[in-house]
């Protein structure tokens, strides 16, 4: 195991960086299963196995503070869109692209 390492790490030492893989998966296509037949196993484990559980956790804790703070005010589709929305923080939302939106769903707003 270790000789197959060591010969993993110098071939992808040797070649440039914009060759080199970026991820398990694109590792795990280039890994041949007779040369390396104990780093193709890893990288197969690598690649499906869950990084974190982040991301999830976030949703039902911004979920469980939205639905405690406004339970009463608000119907299951604008709970939805604030979770979505604080969930996705980093996606820009334009007030002009909502204010379309809205106008679009009604007649009687005109922009």
């Amino acid at each position: 195991m270790q000789a197959e390492v060591e010969m993993w790490l110098e071939k992808w030492l040797s070649c440039d960086r914009d060759e080199r893989p970026n991820s398990a998966i694109d590792s795990l296509s280039c890994c041949e299963v007779s040369i390396y037949p104990n780093i193709k196993k890893l990288l197969k484990i690598l690649s499906t196995l869950p990084v974190s559980t982040a991301s999830p956790e976030r949703t039902f804790s911004s979920l469980r503070r939205l639905k405690s703070y406004l339970r009463s005010t608000m119907s299951n589709s604008r709970l939805s869109g604030l979770a979505l929305l604080n969930i996705h923080r980093n996606i820009e939302v334009k007030p002009e692209s909502v204010l379309k939106a809205m106008a679009a769903k009604r007649s009687y707003l005109v922009l």
